[in-house]
């Protein structure tokens, strides 16, 4: 038999295929290279998309916070206009009462008592005075007890040290009360 080489065929085989994976090899790290900056290009352009939204939130978000804080300095004036407008209503509705108040005083006050003062301090009347004598005080506190618009008469102190000046009792017994107001104006109004 005849001799033949096919060294030289199979080494120029294996150099073919050698040379064949080396440049798929580079063909790969190029395709890699490729994809890696089209997704590095991709991130970027989205960061840069989202950066520009949160730009835009955050310029809209502080137009809000001016707006919100607008509306709270409007509320509070708002506040104050309407405790303003409930003082003004109170004392409108409370005007007529007090008419009332020193009307029925008038009539409930018998001859021979004087007041030397009058105060109020929320629905309790304080009334400070000079009567002729305790009955008279006793008739006082009867008549204030069976008007509507008073209620719970009670008298504080009595004093029944009268100054005496040419020959009679001028000062007579000083006495001081307190009352109840009874707010009867809704009532009427009803």
């Amino acid at each position: 038999m005849a001799r033949i080489n096919l060294l030289p065929w199979r080494e120029n085989q294996r150099k073919e295929r050698q040379k064949d994976f080396i440049q798929l090899m580079v063909l790969a790290a190029i395709l890699m290279a490729v994809i890696v900056g089209a997704i590095l290009v991709q991130v970027k352009t989205s960061v840069g998309s989202q950066e520009s939204r949160n730009s835009y939130l955050e310029s809209e978000i502080a137009v809000l916070q001016g707006m919100i804080s607008q509306i709270k300095v409007l509320e509070d004036e708002k506040e104050g206009l309407v405790q303003r407008m409930d003082v003004i209503q109170e004392l409108q509705r409370s005007r007529p009462g007090i008419v009332r108040m020193f009307d029925e005083l008038v009539f409930s006050i018998p001859e021979g008592v004087y007041f030397s003062s009058l105060s109020r301090t929320g629905n309790i009347v304080l009334i400070e005075g000079r009567a002729q004598s305790n009955a008279r005080v006793s008739s006082f506190m009867r008549n204030l007890d069976a008007s509507k618009w008073f209620d719970d008469p009670r008298l504080i102190v009595i004093d029944s040290a009268g100054q005496k000046a040419q020959g009679r009792n001028t000062g007579g017994h000083r006495f001081s009360l307190t009352v109840n107001q009874v707010d009867v104006t809704g009532s009427e109004e009803e």
